[in-house]
């Protein structure tokens, strides 16, 4: 082999390690991807199966408002069957409103905010929601961090090669929909 071939050889060689080491962060940045949303999967089905108890609990009491309440059963409903992030980000949305508006009307009924266990599922939902709050912030972090890659020169080449495409943030849609939803009876004391 004279010396040009070496030279060819040793620069191929360099191009497909580099290929092979671009090929492995994307995959290893994509599991991290995956992994993040299982997170928040997780605790999307926490709060889901907190849900039917919150409701069966405020039912007790006969006059509250049902359109609430079926609300609330019914956004669960559809969050549960969601595949796709941007359909679970639009109802989770949705059903967190309604969470809202549910804490919003207990406000009135004296006897449901003294109630033991609602005053429990109130906590544990404000314990889930902090939690949701964490494994979102981690999973738009290496949603982050892969797009990136995605996205930059020269990871972009390989990205494009083996078909890596940019992943959907999980985002809140407007500033009252950011909030944690307001589990704690402030008329409590």
């Amino acid at each position: 082999m004279d010396t040009m071939t070496i030279v060819i050889v040793v620069i191929l060689v360099a191009i497909l390690l580099s290929i092979c080491g671009i090929y492995n962060s994307l995959v290893r940045e994509r599991i991290l991807v995956r992994e993040g949303f299982s997170g928040i999967d997780v605790q999307l089905k926490r709060r889901h199966n907190l849900i039917p108890n919150l409701v069966k609990t405020v039912k007790a009491y006969a006059d509250f408002e049902r359109s609430v309440l079926n609300d609330v059963t019914r956004l669960r409903t559809r969050a549960i069957d969601d595949q796709t992030v941007g359909d679970k980000q639009r109802n989770e949305n949705a059903l967190s409103g309604a969470l809202r508006s549910l804490f919003a009307v207990a406000e009135n009924y004296p006897d449901l905010k003294a109630n033991t266990n609602f005053l429990e599922l109130q906590q544990q939902l404000s314990e889930i929601e902090d939690v949701l709050q964490k494994s979102r912030r981690y999973y738009n972090g290496t949603v982050r961090n892969y797009n990136t890659r995605v996205q930059t020169i020269p990871s972009n080449l390989v990205a494009g090669l083996f078909g890596f495409g940019n992943e959907e943030f999980f985002e809140m849609d407007n500033e009252t929909e950011r909030a944690v939803p307001d589990a704690t009876l402030k008329d409590l004391q």
